[in-house]
């Protein structure tokens, strides 16, 4: 946890210390269904990955099937431009 660093010519002992990101964020999405698929508009633009804003879709509405209405996810296709997203599930519900 200490370490020595050099900087300009000088030594600095430093320690490491862990903290806490802050990495959760709550948004709310406006989502109409239709079979097997699911639009999903007014996702809001976050400064994350558009894969993981994909797998965040993805775990959401599969992990809804406990409480009625979700299900094995066979696709996700989000568009970050438009901020909208079409999930697509294995079995129709």
């Amino acid at each position: 946890s200490k370490h020595c660093v050099e900087l300009d010519n000088r030594t600095a002992n430093v320690t490491v210390k862990p903290f806490d990101l802050d990495t959760g964020f709550q948004f709310e999405l406006h989502v109409t269904v239709s079979g097997k698929k699911i639009n999903v508009s007014e996702i809001p633009e976050l400064p994350i990955p558009k894969d993981w804003m994909r797998d965040k879709l993805e775990l959401h509405f599969y992990k809804t099937e406990q409480a009625a209405g979700g299900g094995e996810i066979k696709n996700v296709t989000y568009n970050q431009g438009s901020g909208t997203a079409v999930i697509t599930f294995l079995k129709p519900g």
